[in-house]
């Protein structure tokens, strides 16, 4: 069965199931994977930190407090954090202004809070698809962990 992962939203399953989102401009898909339980998560974030938000209320729209409450959800689905490792994708920078400011280079600030935080967590990040100028549409394999990854004008490909 295919899981459908909105935007500031997030799920985990076990195998057989596949989690996919679309619209991965400046947003990033984090996906996480523990090959033993065959337990998948995916977060679809739209920011990097929670607190710089006016709400804060959900959790899954923030790099900083997605990640922590998707490693709940799997680890209550079976998934032990040791065995987990992580591949993101997204981050996208899909409008360019002259002289824009760093609040501009959202997609870019998007990947290095993501980054950042697996690195506190001790996740190992084993695929880093971000950046360029394209949108992305991804689905994680939660029976193999392979992820797939879709655009427009540039095929797609699976790492």
């Amino acid at each position: 069965m295919l899981i459908k992962v909105g935007m500031a939203d997030l799920k985990a399953t076990k195998a057989p199931n596949n989690l996919m989102t679309s619209g991965l401009g400046s947003c990033i898909g984090i996906c996480l994977y523990d090959a033993v339980a065959k337990v998948g998560g995916l977060a679809h974030i739209m920011l990097p930190h929670s607190a710089q938000a006016r709400s804060s209320e959900n959790k899954a729209k923030f790099a900083d407090t997605a990640i922590p409450v998707l490693l709940d959800d799997m680890i209550r689905l079976g998934a032990v954090k040791s065995r987990l490792v992580a591949k993101i994708a997204g981050g996208a920078q899909m409008f360019s202004f002259p002289g824009a400011s760093d609040v501009m280079r959202i997609g870019e600030r998007n990947a290095e809070a993501v980054v950042l935080k697996l690195r506190e967590e001790n996740i190992p990040l084993l695929v880093k698809e971000t950046g360029g100028n394209y949108g992305r549409t991804i689905e994680l394999d939660s029976t193999n962990g392979k992820l797939l990854i879709r655009t427009i004008d540039r095929g797609e490909k699976v790492l």
